[in-house]
């Protein structure tokens, strides 16, 4: 062989090793990167962020993004599983969940809350005020009547019919459970020390009470059930005001009945948002302060941080870059507000969010 064609063959050898490098660092948590052909980013979970991922579905053109509003717990469990791409959750994976998948990222995207409502026929119209303890008491069956004196003490001038509540609780494992029995765990000792919080928990036997699926399950049983009680991402408020539900007023840690609203809502996140530790995982309910709505929550994406192939990595980088944007992306207002969602501040994205998304390889 001459010295001409061996050069020649150095530096195509060379070349492909270059190219070879070339693909096997593409995805590494780059902004600048791009996935090479389209790619479908498969969704499923919650049924809170259901309605602004079809939003998101249809407005996120760079690829397609499926969506399916299966549960929180499924979509942990499929992120795990890898049968998705990515895994919406209310809740963050459990330390015992972190432990045994230490591949998966908790990567924060929105703030969310959520509603206790009422069919209580004559009272839909009224502010109802409830607090976690009694909640806690109707959710355990010692109070079943909806002319408890417990009740009454929280409406003084409001008459409430003799008739035996109904509590509907999701049958499927959610993260709106984990909203609304982390707020009782938290405003109820007796809650906390025998039942706990999750996204699923022995809920004490209740002969009326009820069972749905989905957020949109809730709303089914309560608009078939009168006198029922239940708990509802505010992302079904159309939903809600639809079926005609009273909207409770619920009782913050400082002691005020407070309703949601966005200046509730961020009243109870900015105390908790400065907070948020490095992997993303922080619970807010039942924040302190006067004007705090006392059930606020972080909404995840639970993503493996290494994904199949370096296009899968690429295309999901630039998605979740694309939703937690609130200039121009899925976090801007016209998205996000109609569903009583809120965007993370752009330190939270900076110091937080950011970083955790620049993990995920493929």
């Amino acid at each position: 062989m001459n010295k001409t064609a061996s050069i020649v063959i150095g530096l195509v050898v060379v070349l492909v090793i270059a190219g070879v490098g070339a693909y096997v660092v593409y995805g590494h948590g780059s902004s600048n990167q791009s996935p090479s052909s389209k790619v479908t980013l498969t969704e499923t979970g919650s049924t809170l962020l259901y309605p602004v991922f079809n939003i998101w579905a249809g407005n996120y053109s760079a690829n397609k993004i499926t969506t399916a509003g299966t549960g929180s717990g499924a979509g942990i469990s499929g992120a795990i599983a890898g049968t998705v791409v990515i895994g919406a959750s209310d809740a963050f994976m459990t330390n015992t969940q972190v432990q045994q998948n230490p591949g998966m990222l908790n990567i924060p995207i929105l703030i969310s809350s959520q509603y206790v409502a009422y069919n209580i026929p004559g009272l839909n119209s009224n502010t109802l005020h409830f607090n976690g303890t009694v909640l806690a008491g109707i959710y355990n069956g010692s109070i079943n009547n909806w002319n408890n004196a417990q009740i009454a003490a929280l409406n003084p001038g409001v008459t409430f019919p003799s008739h035996v509540i109904v509590p509907v609780h999701r049958s499927d494992g959610s993260g709106d459970t984990n909203m609304f029995t982390e707020f009782l765990s938290k405003s109820d000792s007796w809650w906390n020390n025998n039942v706990g919080f999750g996204t699923n928990v022995n809920w004490p036997s209740v002969p009326a009470a009820v069972t749905g699926q989905g957020n949109s399950g809730i709303i089914s049983q309560m608009t078939s059930t009168p006198y029922s009680i239940g708990y509802i991402a505010t992302t079904y408020e159309a939903q809600v005001h639809s079926a005609g539900f009273g909207i409770a007023a619920l009782q913050n840690q400082a002691g005020q009945f407070v309703t949601m609203s966005q200046s509730t809502v961020m009243a109870a996140a900015n105390h908790y948002l400065s907070q948020i530790p490095a992997d993303g995982r922080l619970a807010i309910q039942f924040a302190p302060g006067n004007n705090s709505y006392p059930i606020v929550d972080l909404e995840y994406l639970i993503v493996k941080q290494v994904q199949p192939n370096a296009n899968t990595a690429a295309a999901l980088v630039a998605f979740l870059e694309w939703a937690v944007n609130s200039t121009s992306g899925g976090s801007q207002s016209k998205f996000i507000s109609p569903l009583n969602l809120a965007p993370l501040p752009q330190a939270v994205v900076s110091q937080i969010v950011t970083p955790l998304i620049n993990k995920i390889s493929g």
